[in-house]
């Protein structure tokens, strides 16, 4: 008997379930909620777990669960696992929205999900109501590698210069947008419009979700010579427009997320007093799961979402990026 094969005897399976989602949580009930079992099944499975492996697995350190050494050395390998038999088992029989229980994993920033997810999960909502979306936060730059490993179903993510390619993966054009600069309503130096001599004069608000990669606007301006005060820095974009509204500092951003954003705090918008770049928001995937169903019905309701969320129809056959 291979040595692989004596060592899954030894466990029930079904605890990587439990495993997978304690890791991603970090708390027995939201695991518990996630997996519909009761907080003592999954404390009970938990404790199966401890014994099978002999490890606590999990300590409590304040109000979460933090991972010892030991788990935090499986848990990519479990997530791939289970990623890889989820995708294989669906796609073993024919798909079937309505009843579907599957779950898709997406990759994303809270920009990225605030373009596309409202409408492509109300349109989820209706035509597969026990489909589950999970959505996981984009820690660097380029997520296409979690594509590739398997532990993402879909990323959304820029095409710009900065992008990078990788083997097997395509996308989905979604929608082009442009940058603009916001300021609140009203503004005590800023009125009808903004020149260059105000922007650079005035403090800005800079969101940089990954730390590791600068800001493509300051690019833009170091471009022409130009340097901005920056006297905020943020991991999120959603506080930044009520720290506008509320202060007299300038942010630039995307126009969709300007104009959404305005419905709900006091911004008026201007556009860049300054050559910005324009960018391109794309859906990307693996060709491994091209011939899964339920991830091709996926692909189609994502493209319907976007063309019914947006002017610009997205594009329906994937290009390589």
């Amino acid at each position: 008997m291979h040595d692989m094969h004596a060592a899954l005897r030894r466990l029930d399976l079904n605890l990587l379930l439990v495993f997978d989602a304690l890791y991603r949580h970090r708390s027995v009930a939201a695991a518990a909620d996630e997996l519909a079992l009761s907080a003592s099944a999954c404390s009970h499975a938990l404790s199966r777990l401890r014994g099978t492996l002999d490890d606590d697995l999990f300590v409590r350190y304040g109000s979460a669960m933090q991972p010892t050494a030991l788990a935090d050395q499986m848990s990519q390998a479990v997530a791939d696992a289970l990623h890889l038999l989820s995708d294989n088992l669906g796609s073993a029989g024919p798909f079937v929205p309505a009843t579907s229980t599957q779950t898709f994993t997406l990759v994303a920033t809270d920009f990225t999900a605030f373009a596309l997810l409202p409408g492509f999960i109300a349109r989820l909502q209706a035509l597969a109501p026990d489909l589950r979306v999970n959505v996981v936060y984009s820690s660097h730059r380029d997520s296409l590698e979690d594509l590739a490993a398997g532990r993402a179903h879909f990323a959304l993510s820029f095409a710009d210069a900065e992008s990078t390619s990788c083997e097997g993966v395509e996308s989905l054009d979604c929608f082009t947008d442009e940058y603009v600069v916001v300021a609140r309503k009203p503004h005590p130096r800023i009125s009808d419009s903004l020149s260059i001599e105000q922007y650079l004069h005035e403090k800005h608000v800079v969101v940089l979700p990954w730390t590791s990669s600068g800001s493509v606007i300051d690019s833009a301006l170091m471009k022409s010579g130009y340097r901005r005060r920056v006297a905020v820095q943020l991991p999120s974009l959603m506080a930044a427009p009520f720290i506008v509204a509320n202060t007299e500092l300038l942010l630039t951003l995307p126009r969709r997320a300007a104009e959404q954003l305005s419905k709900a705090t006091p911004l008026a918008i201007f556009p860049t007093p300054f050559d910005s770049p324009g960018y391109t928001l794309r859906v990307y995937f693996h060709i491994r799961h091209a011939g899964i169903a339920s991830h091709a019905w996926m692909r189609e309701q994502l493209i319907r979402a976007l063309d019914e969320g947006h002017d610009q129809k997205p594009s329906s056959k994937p290009g390589k990026k």
